[in-house]
């Protein structure tokens, strides 16, 4: 775990702000973990490069972006990661969505002892007024859904300007066509902590929109 910390950190280059309100996210983790179903042991066993890590290089593919909406929570990879990241900056605001009540008292505690600006949404995504999260910025999921049923969660906040950014790890994005691919445009891009997985970068097919955030 040492050592896997010790990785993630260098990767990221956070400051020692930051670096501590990761440690109190990852602490937290561990003691909630069990009881409410957020991680495998396998997975805590890597819990800094393959989530922090993993989940705080979405940054780099929306680097203006300061209003997140994070579908479907889970443990809080990556909308909770992406909030700690962003705790200095002024105005911003990582809108988590989960439907599931325990996960979302995790996601609350973790956001009151790190001072993280996520907002907790305890509630199914299509039930959410997309209206009352106006203006945002990007939409992020990770391991929720295959991409066309992303897009389609995704879509009050695309088609209004917002950037989606999708971790899809090595699925071959070609085989998640969408059926309506010709009001977006898919960016697949690598990713920068493993060479064979991908990120698909969505917004709607205007050249312009890529460079809006």
């Amino acid at each position: 775990m040492t050592d896997d910390r010790a990785a993630a950190l260098a990767f990221i280059g956070a400051d020692s702000c930051i670096e501590a309100r990761l440690d109190t996210y990852v602490d937290l983790l561990a003691r909630w973990r069990k009881a409410t179903n957020l991680i495998s042991e396998s997975a805590f066993s890597q819990v800094w490069t393959r989530h922090i890590a993993d989940s705080a290089q979405l940054l780099a593919y929306a680097p203006l972006a300061r209003r997140w909406v994070d579908l479907g929570s889970g443990a809080g990879f990556p909308g909770m990661v992406i909030a700690i990241q962003l705790a200095e900056i002024q105005g911003v605001e990582v809108h988590c969505i989960e439907s599931d009540q325990r996960k979302c008292a995790f996601l609350r505690a973790v956001a009151r002892a790190t001072a993280a600006p996520a907002h907790l949404h305890a509630t199914r995504i299509e039930a959410l007024d997309p209206t009352i999260l106006r203006p945002v910025e990007a939409v992020t999921a990770r391991a929720l859904a295959p991409l066309p049923h992303l897009v389609n969660l995704a879509r009050p906040w695309l088609t209004r300007g917002a950037i989606g950014i999708f971790p899809r790890g090595r699925t071959e994005v070609s085989s998640e066509p969408l059926s309506d691919a010709s009001e977006f445009r898919l960016e697949s891009l690598p990713s920068k902590l493993d060479r064979d997985a991908r990120i698909v970068r969505v917004a709607v097919a205007d050249a312009n929109n890529l460079r809006a955030v």
